[in-house]
């Protein structure tokens, strides 16, 4: 199949733009080091239950890449060059591969969320790899969790949904990310055999001021009451937001106002 020659010149001009952005000559190969060097930085920001239903939750894995220069890239400044280069699938397994060493080591968590992009959702071998390395390191499956986002399980149910079972069958669970961000839509919640969902930080920000977040709140936590779905309010920054959520009957909470994101070795037991 021959390449035509527009084809070259946009993808010509989107290398330059990435090599410009970055600063990398070469930004394949620098994050093809970063994976293989361990370059790439674990951050962990834990989940807070807000009725004591459990002694203790999970914490959501965040990445960070290390640069002699500037310290740690924050996520937007990497992960889309990640995305353009079809690399988020490696990431991903890196960044699982990773948190079980963590979990294997021992952390005050018993549970760690990874998320997880759409490019992964079309690996269908990603289930088994998981699934090896939990063997290898004698960690029980449960002990993670996968994040979908929202977006993601509308866009693409069917991939997200043979995804999400095949990762439910080796006894992972299942974290529907983002929800209610566009309308709150609760078939994602069967199809994917969801075990929490994290009300999107849009509507946890305008609880004080908005009705219709309100109302949008109250009718995700009777759903998840009705199928056993865990609720997860995400992007707590101060009090107000969380005795609402407390008020509404969510179960737990997540964001700067709870826990900044630490080193996940701080989270060591």
């Amino acid at each position: 199949m021959s390449i035509s020659p527009s084809a070259l010149s946009t993808s010509s001009i989107i290398a330059d733009m990435d090599r410009q952005l970055t600063g990398w000559d070469d930004p394949v190969g620098r994050l093809r080091r970063a994976l293989e060097r361990n370059e790439l930085v674990v951050y962990g920001q834990p989940v807070v239950a807000l009725h004591g239903q459990e002694a203790s939750t999970f914490a959501e894995v965040l990445v960070r890449l290390r640069e002699e220069e500037r310290a740690l890239l924050p996520p937007g400044d990497f992960l889309p060059v990640f995305e353009h280069y079809q690399m988020m699938q490696e990431l991903d397994a890196w960044v699982a591969r990773c948190a079980i060493r963590h979990l294997a080591q021992g952390l005050r968590v018993p549970s760690l969320s990874i998320n997880v992009s759409e490019q992964t959702l079309d690996d269908g071998r990603f289930a088994g790899y998981i699934a090896g390395e939990l063997r290898d390191a004698g960690i029980p499956s449960r002990a993670l969790i996968f994040e979908v986002d929202e977006n993601d399980a509308l866009a693409r149910p069917m991939a997200a949904s043979r995804f999400a079972h095949a990762l439910k069958e080796i006894g992972c669970r299942i974290l529907l990310d983002g929800f209610g961000r566009r309308a709150v839509s609760f078939a994602p919640l069967t199809a994917l055999r969801v075990d929490y969902v994290k009300v999107d930080g849009v509507i946890v920000r305008k609880l004080g001021g908005s009705e219709l977040a309100r109302s949008k709140l109250n009718a995700i936590v009777t759903v998840g009451n009705a199928t056993g779905v865990a609720v997860i309010g995400e992007s707590v920054e101060s009090p107000e937001p969380l005795a609402q959520l407390k008020a509404a009957g969510v179960g737990f909470a997540q964001g700067l106002g709870l826990h900044a994101p630490a080193p996940l070795e701080t989270l060591a037991g």
